[in-house]
């Protein structure tokens, strides 16, 4: 099988369900379009990632591609893109329940398969003081939202309702769904 990512994340996460795939990294636009809301922007992006990585697999070799975004009353939050960008989420987020959602994309063959999912992430109050020394760390430079759950951020979480590989970046329980229905 071909993981269309280069996310670590999602590398880690898949050798649980498999250790016999390949990493294919799909270079594509992942710019949010004007009023797109958060399921829609990663169900699309995920499909367009196994779409460009799909003309290398083999016959009957699945394409697995995801796409992980942050959204809280509607706002998407992708990955920050500096300081400023990542202590404007942090606050936001801070004391909040918030929607993680990933898009993830099975292609075999011809048949395509996109599905994504929603987990409910609570966060307790973070001080400006813990924000900085968070973002000092360098793990939310390329997180969606900003943050790791399966890293330092977790000292943050006080509920979450849904899947927790799905906060990570590739919801494993719908992948393997996926994959069945894919052979």
């Amino acid at each position: 099988m071909i993981l269309a990512s280069q996310s670590p994340r999602r590398r880690e996460l898949l050798s649980l369900v498999s250790s016999d795939f390949r990493v294919v990294v799909a270079d594509v636009d992942e710019s949010l379009l004007p009023g797109e809301a958060a399921d829609v922007y990663v169900g699309r992006l995920a499909e367009l990632k196994a779409r460009t990585v799909a003309h290398h697999a083999g016959p009957n070799e699945p394409v697995i591609a995801a796409d992980t975004t942050v959204a809280v009353a509607g706002h998407i939050f992708e990955k920050p893109v500096d300081e400023a960008d990542f202590l404007r989420m942090m606050r936001e987020l801070s004391g909040q329940t918030h929607q993680v959602f990933t898009g993830i994309c099975v292609i075999c063959a011809d048949r395509v398969q996109t599905q994504v999912v929603c987990t409910d992430v609570s966060l307790r109050h973070i001080t400006e003081s813990e924000r900085m020394t968070y973002w000092a760390t360098g793990e939310p430079k390329d997180k969606a939202g900003g943050y790791a759950i399966q890293g330092l951020a977790a000292r943050f979480v006080t509920r979450i309702e849904g899947s927790y590989t799905n906060v990570v970046g590739l919801p494993l329980v719908e992948l393997e769904a996926l994959l069945r229905n894919a052979s």
